[in-house]
């Protein structure tokens, strides 16, 4: 039997915890930005004594100019090999980071839209507007949170759909779930999916909202419409030799739902904590990959220190169970898909090297390094679960 017919790799991503600038974070507007160090600073120190004891406090050092971790000391024997990954792709988003680390290098990135207003040319957004049977509103650049305060009236009176972008690439839609039903405002997003595919946009966004003037709230059952990729992930390489893939979290919408056996999709991190040591319980062999997504979400974006400290430190006990649900032959990798410094100017992300922690139960830690390219993590994936190397990238363990 194939020895690596019964590993099992579970792939988890702290959505946009960076931990340095990357060198070219200049070019992108975030010269010193740097998420976990300066989220650490704010708020007098971080507890995570089990990603401390992997060795998360080691990575500054490996990185020229690295901040230290404050409260996350460097271990002395650290229980993971740990390193760093500098993205080669252009861009900071969510699609670029995950497609990367399947294996996928994005060069050139997607498209950005203007600040505006108008962001999206006219002739997309009369076309939305035809096909949806609805008009739109806002049409800029802008936080989620905040314009839905300043538009969710109006688009209440109006039944006009907000629509949006930001530094990514992206077209929002946002509407009130008592205003226009989930599943229209579904049916809108794959409307404008289709629309938005000759412009290579990365991603078409849901964004259902309720409350009431004054006090709008967005819902959980935010979905994402990604654009297509070019050529295979590591998700599909798998699944294509009958080696299952597990998703959780928003996984399967940033993947375009190829490459996955099943999907245990969440819309926050307990959710998707709990999906993991399911899975962890349950699954022989494949590939677990996942999104936490709170972090990004609730507090970069928001830029909030405190809360995106709480998220950190209510994310480590979640190590400490899984850990030990893990056996010979098991592979776990941490890391992250940008950056989104929450005292860091603005709401967009951050473009950062990110952390990376590979725990392998029986085997003793390694240095691994700053890796140049996300891509390091997919083929890592190929090499443990037995199919034939990607295009791309280096196995971490790779002497």
């Amino acid at each position: 039997m194939n020895p690596a017919a019964r590993r099992r790799v579970f792939l988890i991503v702290l959505d946009s915890v960076g931990i340095a600038p990357a060198p070219d974070a200049a070019e992108y507007g975030d010269e010193g930005a740097a998420t976990l160090p300066h989220t650490a600073d704010a708020v007098g120190g971080l507890n995570l004594p089990t990603l401390q004891a992997m060795g998360l406090g080691n990575i500054p050092e490996l990185i020229a100019g690295g901040l230290p971790i404050r409260g996350v000391p460097p271990a002395s024997r650290p229980t993971a090999s740990y390193g760093a990954l500098c993205e080669q792709s252009e861009g900071k988003d969510t699609i670029t980071g995950h497609w990367e680390l399947a294996g996928i290098l994005m060069r050139p990135g997607f498209t950005l839209f203007p600040p505006g207003p108008p962001s999206f040319p006219e002739d997309l957004v009369r076309e939305f507007e035809r096909r949806t049977g609805r008009p739109t509103i806002g049409n800029k650049a802008a936080s989620g949170t905040e314009i839905i305060q300043e538009l969710g009236e109006q688009h209440m009176r109006e039944g006009a759909w907000i629509i949006y972008t930001s530094a990514d690439s992206v077209f929002q839609i946002a509407a009130h779930t008592d205003i226009i039903p989930l599943e229209e405002l579904y049916r809108a997003c794959e409307i404008a999916r289709e629309l938005c595919n000759p412009y290579r946009v990365g991603r078409v966004i849901a964004r259902p909202f309720t409350g009431k003037p004054g006090s709008f709230v967005r819902t959980e059952d935010r979905r994402d419409y990604a654009f297509q990729p070019d050529e295979p992930t590591v998700l599909e390489e798998l699944t294509s030799r009958n080696i299952p893939v597990y998703a959780v979290g928003k996984i399967e919408d940033i993947f375009a739902h190829r490459g996955i056996t099943e999907s245990l999709h969440t819309g926050n991190n307990r959710d998707s904590q709990d999906a993991v040591l399911q899975l962890a319980g349950r699954v022989s062999t494949g590939l677990v990959f996942a999104n936490f997504i709170d972090f990004d979400m609730l507090y970069g974006h928001r830029r909030n220190p405190r809360g995106y400290a709480r998220a950190l430190e209510e994310c480590d006990p979640f190590f400490a169970r899984l850990l030990p649900q893990l056996q010979s032959g098991d592979l776990l990798m941490v890391t992250a898909d940008h950056g989104n410094d929450p005292t860091y100017k603005g709401t967009d992300h951050t473009r950062e090297i990110v952390p990376l922690l590979a725990y392998r139960p029986d085997r003793p830690a390694q240095v691994l390094g700053v890796r140049r390219g996300f891509y390091d993590v997919g083929q890592t994936v190929a090499s443990w679960l037995g199919i034939p190397p990607l295009r791309r990238g280096r196995n971490l363990f790779q002497n």
